[in-house]
């Protein structure tokens, strides 16, 4: 029997299920809560108390979600299982009270004390027990649904405890939550037993008019009851209760009248129907009525020829392109092109764009325009990280929490089969024993195959051609190839400092004024402030850390004029520089800057990173050694071959540049890049290293005004490189005025700002001598230039006439004397 005095038990919530006393249930538990409640049962006493949530589908219940009357159980075994999840065998022991949860976050911990029991004289007792042993053998023989042993169980002498008796009854019969949680409730036994029989009655009527609509169907039907539809003997037997359509009945109504009012493929419709049919018959407790109701609600909510009006006036489009994006003058111009021809042809053609560049220049923010000027709706799928192919295609329905992918998904959140779709940040997929999910993008994006899209949850053909499919990347070479054939890249690139001063004026300062709630206040930033906030505080191509600090900058304003006590019209700031560093602290970045004199081994290049352009600095030094050549400053593979690549070229060119044949055999030589710990690589470091290392060797210094990128051959060729608009950009923020690029890339000084070109002079160059010539601070240029001119042989190279070699056998075998001129 249950003890009197109140303790505290981890507690145990439990889904659609009641325990009783005397009852042996095997539970599967998920959820981190329980598992630790069972994890401290089984530290303590082994006890557990188990109450049932009032609603099953509450995740995450609380005090007032569990019933106040549960079981105190004893924990008999324990599995943890590969899932991890936690499979446990407990049996109900006696009826507890909640009093009180007690203060635990990780699980829930109650104070119970036991349910009081008014026992009442025992004959009566001890015949209500008969009589309910009495019922249930009724109800046995109705559903021959018992094992033999619970009925020979009381076959003999009834049990000492009632509660022995409704344990083994109730756990059998088909009775709704709530009515078992009123029987498990009551605490006179008499009234509890009394409940139990008349549950059983009610259970024995409903079998009993079932089987009789089952005899009159067999007669009308000729004895085939397989003619009628379960359906109508289902009414029937609702006829017979005199009850109403059940909420099951309510729903499939429902389902039936939102099918016949969609409008979907023919494939679709003969699809819904056999599902519809074999819902029918299918009990609505079963897990696979479940599944099949939330197939057919997906394949109902896809908008199969629900279509937005979609006009495109270029024009327009251009505005609006416009209005939203300052600068970006190549892409928009390569989007209104795009939208020209969408707009001279019915259905979409041609390659889905890729807008490629770094974060922060505004790639999403065009295809909300694109979706904004084409009159469609925008949906944006973030596939940073999927490396599942069933993220795109859908699981199939035999899985456990299948649903479709994130394009059908995506779909019907918009609820229109034309709409703008927008692949994010594409070159971040990856893959697994799961599958490629960029392979299963290559259906999607190819317009002579997604018009017949099959996804594996929905398991139909589906229409993709009218929706317009936009991707974005930060890293085209991240892309696989076959992907990337179906796209048209369009690069963008970094904004200059003058593009960020005037996104800045004109869009982020006043957002960031309205959403810090000063547009009443008088703020005024000074074009020197902006440009501190540019060049001293954040590094990058874009402009998002910017619209952050800016937003930071508002924040401390905000501050000030909450504490000041003055109206916000007597409030007038004028934001400068000092007022930033104020605002914000020192500094961050240093401008980039070259050196105030010519220095021996020290040259300037040019890099392009994710951020835009930066200048890099190449320094040499020469020591006393054995020929050891040294890299340093944390560069990548191809960084490293430019290095051996500018000696080779060094050696080759020894006697032109006044340098003993062996000279590196007496000398090590370090070549290092020392901004930071920045990972280093890429094709454009090979004329600046070449140019460090004559520099240091021949102990001619290196121009300090200059810059240069480019690759270098072994022969001293200058080979094209990318990104060189940022380049040019980072060398004249830098004050650098001359720069050397390579002859193949004169054709891209045409994105340059004019300005810019203006500023610098720009020396295209298709060999490494023009470099050095143009690079070092000779005393007499042309002197040097000439000696470079000059083709020079060491002293014992002789040319040689090519040696025949006799044939096998040949008299003179191999001393034949090699000619000599």
């Amino acid at each position: 029997m249950a003890e009197e005095l109140t303790r505290e038990l981890p507690l145990l919530p439990l889904r659609d299920i009641i325990v009783f006393p005397y009852m042996a249930v095997p539970l599967f538990v998920g959820r981190e809560k329980s598992i630790r409640a069972l994890e401290e049962a089984m530290k303590e006493s082994r006890e557990v108390v188990l109450s049932a949530q009032m609603r099953a589908k509450t995740n995450d219940p609380g005090p007032d979600d569990i019933f106040p009357v549960g079981t105190v159980g004893t924990i008999v075994q324990l599995l943890r299982l590969n899932d991890g999840t936690v499979k446990v065998l407990v049996e109900g022991k006696h009826r507890v009270r909640i009093e009180k949860y007690t203060r635990d976050d990780s699980h829930f911990r109650v104070a119970v004390s036991a349910l009081p029991i008014v026992t009442g004289e025992w004959s009566a007792i001890e015949e209500m027990m008969n009589a309910v042993v009495q019922l249930f053998g009724e109800y046995n023989a109705l559903t021959k649904r018992v094992s033999g042993s619970v009925l020979e169980r009381f076959g003999g002498n009834l049990p000492s405890d009632p509660e022995e008796v409704v344990g083994a009854v109730v756990a059998h019969l088909s009775l709704k939550l709530h009515e078992k949680q009123q029987i498990l409730s009551v605490g006179d036994q008499h009234e509890q037993l009394r409940m139990l029989s008349d549950a059983i009655r009610a259970e024995i009527e409903i079998l009993q008019v079932e089987r009789k609509i089952r005899s009159r169907f067999k007669k009308q039907g000729d004895g085939n009851s397989s003619e009628k539809p379960p359906g109508e003997q289902m009414n029937q037997v609702q006829k017979e209760l005199g009850g109403e359509r059940d909420e099951f009945k309510n729903e499939l109504d429902e389902l039936e009248e939102r099918i016949r009012r969609k409008k979907v493929s023919r494939e679709a419709e003969d699809k819904l129907k056999r599902e519809m049919k074999k819902l029918r018959m299918m009990s609505p407790m079963s897990a696979e009525a479940t599944v099949v109701r939330n197939y057919i609600d997906w394949l109902v909510s896809m908008p199969w020829y629900d279509r937005s009006e979609t006009s495109i006036d270029v024009k327009q489009a251009q505005e609006i392109l416009d209005a939203d994006h300052y600068g970006l003058d190549k892409p928009k111009e390569r989007i209104l092109e795009y939208l020209s021809v969408h707009s001279l042809v019915e259905r979409l053609r041609g390659p889905v764009l890729c807008l490629v560049g770094p974060p922060g220049v505004g790639k999403t923010s065009l295809a909300r325009s694109i979706a904004k000027s084409t009159n469609r709706r925008f949906v944006r799928v973030a596939l940073g990280g999927v490396r599942d192919e069933a993220e795109i295609r859908g699981h199939r329905r035999t899985y456990i929490g299948a649903m479709p992918g994130k394009v059908a998904q995506s779909l019907k959140k918009v609820g229109t089969n034309n709409p703008v779709v927008l692949l994010d940040e594409i070159d971040k997929l990856s893959s697994d024993f799961r599958g490629d999910p960029s392979s299963a993008l290559l259906e999607v994006l190819d317009p002579e195959q997604n018009g017949t899209f099959n996804d594996h949850y929905l398991d139909v053909d589906y229409d993709l051609s009218d929706v317009m499919f936009i991707t974005t990347a930060n890293n085209a070479s991240q892309i696989p190839a076959p992907l990337r054939d179906r796209m048209e890249v369009i690069e963008i690139p970094g904004y200059t400092e003058f593009e960020k001063l005037h996104i800045a004026r004109n869009h982020l300062l006043r957002r960031q004024l309205d959403e810090n709630g000063l547009g009443a206040v008088d703020i005024q930033f000074s074009d020197a402030a902006l440009r501190t906030l540019i060049g001293n505080y954040t590094r990058e191509a874009g402009v998002r850390n910017l619209e952050r600090e800016i937003a930071s900058v508002c924040r401390k304003i905000a501050r000030e004029v909450v504490t000041s006590g003055k109206e916000h019209g007597d409030i007038h700031y004028q934001v400068t520089p000092a007022m930033v560093v104020k605002f914000l602290g020192p500094e961050r970045f240093q401008d980039e800057r070259t050196e105030t004199t010519d220095q021996v081994g020290m040259t300037n290049g040019l890099a392009w990173t994710m951020y835009g352009g930066v200048l890099l600095t190449s320094e040499v030094s020469i020591m006393p050694g054995n020929g050891k050549l040294t890299i340093t400053g944390k560069l990548g593979d191809v960084m490293q071959e430019s290095a051996q690549a500018a000696m080779t070229y060094t050696r080759s060119r020894a006697l032109n540049l006044g340098l003993a044949p062996d000279f590196y055999q007496k000398i090590d030589i370090h070549v290092h890049f020392p901004e930071g710990g920045t990972p280093k690589d890429g094709p454009s470091a090979g004329i600046t290293m070449a140019t460090s290392l004559v520099s240091a060797l021949t102990r001619i210094p290196v121009r300090r005004d200059v810059a240069m990128t480019g690759e270098i051959t072994l022969r001293g060729r200058v080979l094209p490189i990318g990104g060189l608009k940022e380049k040019i950009l980072a060398a004249h923020r830098a004050g650098v005025r001359t720069i050397f690029i390579p002859k193949d890339n004169e054709k891209d000084l045409r994105d340059v700002p004019r300005p810019i070109r203006r500023a610098l002079t720009i020396i295209p160059v298709s060999h490494m001598d023009d470099v050095l010539c143009g690079a070092l601070a000779h005393e007499n240029a042309e002197a040097f230039a000439e000696k470079l001119k000059r083709p020079i042989l060491p002293p014992d190279v002789r040319l040689r006439e090519p040696v025949a070699v006799p044939a096998e056998g040949a008299p003179g075998g191999t001393d034949l004397a090699p000619a000599t001129h």
